[in-house]
């Protein structure tokens, strides 16, 4: 696949079932720090099919969405068409023309996609004065309290993903000071999730990383692992690091 970010446009129905949500209380610190209120003007950078969507839709923020991918453009016009607050548009952000500013702009798990000046930069422009930015990432890995499930799933990925790790990528210090942000806002949530054989391997389809394996390789590694998950009690736990940064626009 040449081009990873469009890796989730091939299976928008499986990303909406199986990628998670945010918790409560990272909508809270937002709203908290944001002051947004039922008239904000809210842009989303990469909404996917609308994972971290719904609370400002149900603020009742006029939202924009941006969104690289045609099928989970289609997709997210449908689940939400009963908003009148949200307007989908199919486009890199990079290349984005909206003249108006916004209230909040944020992101969730999407942001990594674009290079950071462009997009630190162009979130900056979009900003209104005291505008805030919201970037936050799900960092998900295995839970490593049943040993041999955990060793057996980690040796199916050395076999078929060399060098990959189980462990999350620690986050990188925040870096939109360097672009003229002020007030930084850092915090992490943490969860869990336990998970049939099946769907762990559902979810695992609607990575890019998995889906560049191509499609002999993917359902390769997915059954291995789904035997090894069965054989070792049906279920498999996934560990969150949900971190949340926010900064403001002067």
């Amino acid at each position: 696949m040449s081009d990873l970010r469009l890796a989730f446009d091939e299976v928008p129905e499986l990303y909406d079932r199986h990628r998670p949500t945010y918790p409560a209380d990272l909508y809270a610190d937002i709203f908290a720090h944001s002051g947004i209120k039922s008239d904000s003007r809210v842009l989303e950078i990469g909404i996917g099919t609308g994972q971290a969507t719904q609370p400002f839709l149900d603020m009742g923020c006029r939202v924009v969405a941006v969104e690289l991918g045609k099928n989970l453009v289609q997709f997210t016009r449908s689940k939400f068409a009963d908003y009148s607050n949200l307007r989908v548009v199919c486009a890199a952000f990079e290349d984005f023309g909206e003249t108006e500013s916004f209230d909040l702009i944020f992101s969730a798990t999407a942001f990594h996609w674009i290079p950071e000046a462009i997009g630190y930069q162009k979130v900056y422009s979009l900003l209104k004065p005291g505008g805030i930015f919201a970037r936050f990432t799900n960092q998900v890995e295995r839970s490593g309290d049943d040993k041999p499930l955990f060793d057996a799933v980690q040796g199916l990925y050395e076999k078929y993903m060399p060098g990959s790790k189980n462990k999350a990528s620690p986050g990188s210090a925040d870096i939109a000071a360097k672009y003229g942000f002020v007030n930084i806002f850092h915090k992490v949530y943490r969860g869990s999730r336990t998970m049939f054989a099946n769907d762990y391997c559902k979810l695992l389809s609607t990575y890019s990383d998995h889906r560049a394996l191509g499609e002999s390789s993917l359902s390769a590694l997915s059954r291995e692992i789904r035997d090894a998950i069965d054989t070792h009690g049906g279920k498999i736990t996934l560990n969150d690091t949900i971190s949340l940064y926010l900064a403001r626009r002067p």
